[in-house]
């Protein structure tokens, strides 16, 4: 599995950022964190035109590009679930920048920390961002970002996971359930997760615990294990491709109903 985090930053109008004044929002935002503009020596370990960050023994790689990104119906609808103007956004939208941690093999959740960071540091001193497209599978507004964004380095549970990964509630035939998007990237999976027992809230909240629990452990719930509460609150979880959402490799759970 790649552990590649790639995301989009969207512009209203194309921009370059101010290197040195990102390196000096993200010191600000993040005093923990040694940032500074990478040396003219560390290009080649990156595109030439890649503008370069230091953070401690990583770099990020901020890219300009003057164009809007590809439309993805899909990701703008899923978005407007909890973002009513996201839609919008994406229509008006003409440039966006591409930040990574560049390097093999990144380890997905400091990666995501630290890219977490440096969009926060952008938006805060780029004006013309409008919204953040988190690997592809996410979309949130920038103010959204420029608030969540200073909780990357939280410790477990209280880093900005919703940011990475979005909950879409369904119907299903026995009762309610939900999916995740964009878990993969840090437990090779998805989460669904069906129910006739549960409210809406408290299913939410249960994949929501789960999530985070697996972004911060990776996929540590095997095929067949039941977890829960306690011995009065039991779920069963398997490894299937989804037979709602395209053979969606997730980690299947139910409550013995579904």
């Amino acid at each position: 599995m790649s552990n590649s985090l790639l995301a989009l930053v969207l512009l209203d109008t194309p921009a370059t950022p101010d290197m040195a004044a990102l390196a000096k929002a993200l010191r600000a935002r993040h005093p923990e964190l040694a940032t500074e503009v990478a040396e003219n020596g560390d290009a080649q370990q990156a595109q030439a035109n890649s503008p370069l960050i230091r953070c401690g023994n990583e770099l990020v790689a901020v890219m300009s590009m003057p164009a809007p990104i590809p439309d993805d119906p899909g990701l703008w609808s899923r978005a407007s679930t909890t973002w009513p103007q996201a839609k919008a956004a994406a229509a008006r939208h003409r440039g966006h920048l591409i930040v990574s941690v560049l390097g093999q093999n990144q380890r997905p959740l400091p990666a995501a920390r630290l890219t977490t960071a440096a969009i926060g540091a952008l938006i805060a001193t780029v004006p013309e961002c409008c919204a953040v497209v988190w690997n592809g599978k996410v979309a949130r507004s920038a103010d959204l970002w420029l608030d969540m964004s200073s909780r990357s380095f939280a410790p477990y549970p209280d880093y900005p996971s919703s940011l990475w990964v979005d909950i879409l509630p369904f119907r299903s035939k026995t009762g309610i359930g939900a999916v995740t998007m964009g878990l993969s990237a840090f437990a090779e999976r998805e989460i669904e997760f069906e129910t006739h027992k549960l409210t809406l809230p408290t299913l939410v909240n249960k994949v929501d615990g789960l999530a985070v629990y697996l972004v911060e452990h990776g996929l540590v719930v095997k095929d067949g294990d039941t977890f829960g509460r306690d011995s009065r609150e039991r779920f069963s979880a398997r490894y299937q491709a989804s037979d709602r959402f395209e053979g969606l490799p997730v980690l299947f759970c139910t409550d013995g109903s579904a």
